[in-house]
């Protein structure tokens, strides 16, 4: 049976200040849609552009990976029983982000995947995130690794 998105959020490896997924709002065999919310008071706008803060570019990759990669792999390998998360390594293998516009402070971005493949534990997908009026402002190709821990 597959997880619901509140399992799957529970077995996520991250946690504040670098977590990036407020929310899963559809997830299938296919693809997953998640949101999160730039807060205005993270860390990294204070010096992130001065007097103009931006979005740093890793950090909106690294939320396109932490819903569109980890949490689609979580809900893909649950099917296989893999399910607790400490039982899994996770590791982002290549990047290939095009970056059209920016993210400014207290905007809830979308990120929608889908699954270009999954097989040998490699999952690749086609990621875009979406600002709040609909406009793609970045999208590329994102893949990793969900491989099973050997028994220590």
């Amino acid at each position: 049976m597959k997880m619901t998105t509140a399992e799957i959020l529970e077995k996520l490896p991250y946690d504040n200040p670098f977590l990036f997924v407020d929310s899963i709002v559809a997830v299938s065999e296919q693809g997953i849609e998640g949101k999160y919310t730039f807060r205005k008071d993270l860390f990294f706008y204070e010096g992130h552009f001065k007097g103009n803060p931006v979005t740093p570019g890793v950090l909106l990759t690294e939320c396109m990976a932490q819903i569109g990669l980890v949490c689609f792999g979580i809900y893909l390998r649950s099917e296989e029983n893999v399910t607790n998360i400490a039982q899994l390594q996770v590791a982002l293998t290549t990047t290939d982000i095009e970056f059209l516009h920016p993210v400014l402070p207290e905007e809830t971005v979308t990120v929608i995947s889908e699954k270009v493949y999954f097989r040998f534990n490699k999952l690749k997908c086609k990621v875009r995130m979406l600002n709040q009026q609909g406009t793609t402002v970045c999208k590329g190709i994102i893949t990793g690794m969900l491989i099973p821990k050997a028994n220590e």
